[in-house]
């Protein structure tokens, strides 16, 4: 993983300049010589080839010996397979290395939960309170089947508008029930 990020770093830092995006699209339009390309972007020669060193090393440009000069050209074909292999979508979210998926949980529950674990609060944003439907989800067991009445004591625990759970677990598909009220499951 460190590798792609060193590589990624190494592919952006090589591009996060205007002349050397410059270069870029004046070498996609054919092989120049340090001389061809200064002249064509008004940059000095020194100042070209330092451009030049940048994107050599990142591995976007090669060059080879013609006489006496130089002659640059872009490396497609390392675009396209950084572009491939890199900025794919299986790619891209490993890039954020090991990170804590129920760190925004936790922190939601501690803002909306007082310390006996009940709700202080329904928040008016719906992530949130999915996070709480989930919550308060867990105390019911996989497998068993449950009346409204005791659907609404396990509720009662976690809020007093048992209603507005009770139908929100269901609207959400995390609870089933039988016609009229007469069972409730957890729907995994």
């Amino acid at each position: 993983m460190e590798t792609i990020n060193q590589t990624l770093l190494g592919f952006f830092q090589a591009l996060a300049d205007a002349n050397r995006l410059r270069i870029v699209g004046v070498l996609a339009q054919g092989p120049q010589t340090v001389e061809q390309i200064s002249a064509l972007l008004g940059l000095g020669m020194s100042t070209t080839s330092h451009h030049l060193r940048k994107l050599a090393k990142a591995g976007l440009v090669e060059a080879r010996a013609d006489g006496h000069y130089s002659v640059y050209s872009l490396r497609t074909q390392t675009l396209e397979e950084l572009a491939k292999n890199l900025l794919s979508r299986e790619t891209l979210p490993r890039l954020a290395g090991e990170l804590d998926m129920d760190a925004y949980d936790r922190k939601v529950l501690e803002t909306f939960t007082d310390a006996e674990g009940r709700i202080t609060a329904i928040p008016s944003q719906n992530k949130k309170f999915l996070v709480l439907l989930r919550y308060v989800l867990e105390a019911f067991e996989k497998g068993q089947r449950y009346s409204e009445k005791e659907v609404n004591a396990i509720l009662e625990r976690y809020h007093e508008d048992t209603a507005l759970l009770r139908r929100a677990l269901v609207d959400y598909g995390y609870m089933q029930r039988e016609g009229g009220g007469k069972a409730y499951w957890r729907v995994d």
